[in-house]
């Protein structure tokens, strides 16, 4: 209780004691330190401060301050077209890959034809082949882009490989590709050689040539479009499926054509497969 003195009272007015009055009165205009955190020297302010301080920090990500600062990154990335492209660092896969089908495609165009046609057919995957050599073909005939560095398939290459390796790593994007790449090219010659076998096809059938990226491609878009949003995932599965099926109807390349289109199923049953990846970052 505070100390008063009566009106009208005579004599000198009595010392207060430096501490009861002093220290309660202090108090009472000063805010509660329980809650201050141990080891952590702060100024004790008045009761009304706090309302011009600064809030305190939630956890990290959250409330307005995340998402102020989220706002110009996600601006700052779409700024950013050239992450469109494989780069040495960002994707070590797509950017070593890109290189050998650069001096493959630039040897195929300045080479000596006949050498160059030899190549080729080493490479090729057909049935001769693969009865004989599987592993060193299903690899080689990988190195070669049918129609050269502008290919449409070449720049799907780099665009959508890139895409692919940037969400689930460059070991993963390689293992959709070669996936793609070998189980379609079995897909196709293998009934070849049984249709062979059965008398329905010529002899001349098992050395087909039979190289290129493009059902590693087709697989990897199938793969990509199970990543993106719902708005941007249909059209472009929509959109490519329609260029095979009209590519298969007008039976340039049937086998060829069946090729992209078993590829691209491949790609999307693996969508259980690159989400699982995209939610697990390789470490």
């Amino acid at each position: 209780m505070e100390r008063t003195v009566a009106a009208g009272a005579t004599g000198p007015a009595p010392e207060r004691a430096p501490s009861s009055e002093a220290g309660r009165t202090g108090d009472a205009v000063l805010p509660d330190v329980a809650g201050l955190l141990d080891g952590m020297p702060q100024q004790r302010m008045p009761v009304g401060a706090s309302a011009v301080s600064s809030p305190a920090p939630g956890p990290a990500g959250t409330g307005a301050g995340a998402r102020g600062i989220a706002a110009p990154r996600a601006r700052a990335l779409a700024l950013r077209p050239w992450r469109l492209l494989p780069t040495p660092t960002g994707t070590p896969f797509t950017f070593a890959y890109a290189v050998v089908l650069t001096v493959t495609s630039l040897m195929a165009t300045y080479a000596d034809p006949a050498l160059v046609h030899a190549l080729h057919q080493g490479s090729s995957t057909d049935v001769a082949h693969l009865v004989h050599t599987p592993l060193t073909v299903l690899l080689a005939s990988g190195l070669w882009t049918a129609g050269g560095i502008v290919a449409p398939y070449t720049i799907c290459f780099l665009l959508v490989l890139t895409a692919l390796e940037r969400r689930i790593g460059g070991a993963r994007t390689a293992v959709v590709f070669l996936l793609g790449h070998v189980l379609a090219t079995l897909a196709t010659e293998v009934p070849v050689g049984l249709a062979v076998l059965a008398g329905h096809l010529p002899d001349s059938s098992l050395h087909r040539l039979d190289y290129g990226v493009s059902f590693g491609v087709a697989t990897s878009i199938g793969a990509l479009t199970g990543l993106l949003r719902p708005w941007l995932r249909w059209p472009v599965l929509a959109l490519f499926g329609a260029l095979l099926v009209q590519d298969l109807l007008g039976l340039a390349d049937p086998l060829t054509n069946w090729g992209h289109l078993i590829a691209l199923v491949i790609g999307v049953g693996l969508w259980p497969l690159v989400r699982r990846w995209r939610a697990a970052p390789a470490h």
